[in-house]
Order: C-alpha cells, then structure tokens, then sequence
C-alpha cells in the first residue's frame, strides 16, 4: 500500500481497528487487564503506518476502554467505581466477607425480544434481545436478596449462553464486561407475595430496594432490582473531608 493510498484510506482503516477492539472488548473476548497487542503487531496485522494504530488506540483511550502504559502497552480498563456511596461488589464476595456461607439459585432464565417495558428500563429504544434473569442469594441458607436483572444482548451477546445456572449474572459480568459508568438508586418497599416466598418473609414486611445500571459508553450492559429484607441489610458509607 503507498503512503497516498494509505492516507487516502486512514479515515476507514483507523475506525475499522477501533471498531475491531471495541469489539472484543465489548463481547468480553478480551476481559478486563488484557493486554491489546503492541502497536507494530497492529501495523503488521492491519498492514497500516504506526500513526494509523496510534489514532485507533488514541480514541480508545478517550473513551476509557483501555489504558495506556507507558512501554508497557495497552491494556483494557479494569471497572473504575465512582459512587462514593456504594460500589460494585460481586455479592459472592459480600456474603463471604461476612464470614457467612453463600448460596446461589437460579429461579428463573429466559433469552426474548426485549419489551417495550424491557426497553424502557434498559433506557434503549431499537428492538432486540435480552436475556432476562431472577435469582436468590442466601447467607448461611438463609436468603439475602433476590435478584432481577436484564442483559442487553446487544451490548453483551455472550451473554446468551452463559450458563447462569451454575455462576451468578453479576459476577460473570465483572468478570467479563468491562463498565465504564453505573447508577444506583435506593429506595423502600414492602414485600408482595412474590417477594415474601422469595425471600422468606412475611407480606407486608419492609424491604431495602436496590436499582442498579452500568453502562460502556453510550451502550446499556445492565439494569438489575436487588431486593433485600429490611431487617437484615443496611448501607454504610464512611467519608473523610477533602
């Protein structure tokens, strides 16, 4: 390829090596901390000047997929949690760190065409698949909080055949879907008939609600309800002055 064929091409060609890593980060191929091959791999792959590779990298970078060290590479971001009230915590690791023993249920999977509800809830507006998911978590065998969480296929396709049965959603989402914004809104509520059985508590009783999105970018990952009893969870945050 000439320099003026290359130059001619380099709009295309940079966004095309974007769009090829986006990819791979974005499905989970390359999960967080892996290393984006250096930057004369990528001119001998996509047979292209360093200038080109260093634009593609560049905008990556801006868009806080990847972080760039120097001489050592290019690495995909690891999560940045940024509410100082409550993080992300993979609930595996909160129950245990309790020094309780965990559990884990799946009640219900189902892969569909998202809803309109569906859709209003993941904040998009083009028709496509979710997979949507109910679980229970449990304490020394004794319940937690209940689970109830879309996955937008599109952002995470993957996701499709994960096998939920035997690992929770949030945690192979952690594990393998790099976030670069969430939201968390909590709220009360009492418990219905389904929430009661779920959880095993009376209808009626006070319950901690949870509402939690992520995103990568513009795209919607996640919006999930943890439901919690009352009388057993409580949110602490713990601040010091600037």
């Amino acid at each position: 390829m000439s320099l003026a064929t290359e130059a001619a091409d380099q709009p295309t060609l940079y966004k095309r090596i974007r769009a090829d890593i986006e990819k791979r980060i974005l499905t989970g191929e390359w999960p967080p901390g892996h290393r984006i091959p250096f930057e004369h791999e990528l001119v001998a792959r996509y047979r292209c000047s360093r200038m080109t590779v260093n634009k593609a990298l560049s905008e990556l970078a801006q868009a806080d997929l990847i972080e760039r060290r120097r001489r050592a590479g290019s690495f995909v971001r690891r999560p940045q949690h940024h509410s100082a009230v409550l993080k992300i915590a993979d609930m595996r690791a909160e129950i245990t760190a309790l020094g309780r023993a965990y559990g884990y249920e799946l009640i219900h999977r189902k892969l569909r065409t998202a809803t309109a509800a569906d859709r209003d809830r993941l904040g998009v507006k083009k028709a496509g698949k979710v997979v949507a998911i109910t679980c229970r978590h449990s304490a020394d065998n004794v319940p937690f909080a209940v689970e109830d969480r879309l996955i937008d296929l599109s952002s995470v396709p993957d996701a499709a055949t994960a096998d939920f049965s035997r690992e929770p959603p949030g945690s192979w989402l952690l594990h393998h879907v790099p976030w670069t914004e969430a939201e968390h809104t909590i709220s009360a509520t009492v418990a219905d008939d389904r929430a009661a059985e779920a959880l095993d508590i009376a209808v009626g009783a006070p319950c901690l609600v949870i509402d939690r999105y992520t995103w990568r970018g513009a795209r919607t990952i996640t919006a999930v309800r943890l439901l919690y009893p009352g009388d057993s969870h409580r949110l602490v945050a713990r601040f010091k002055g600037g």
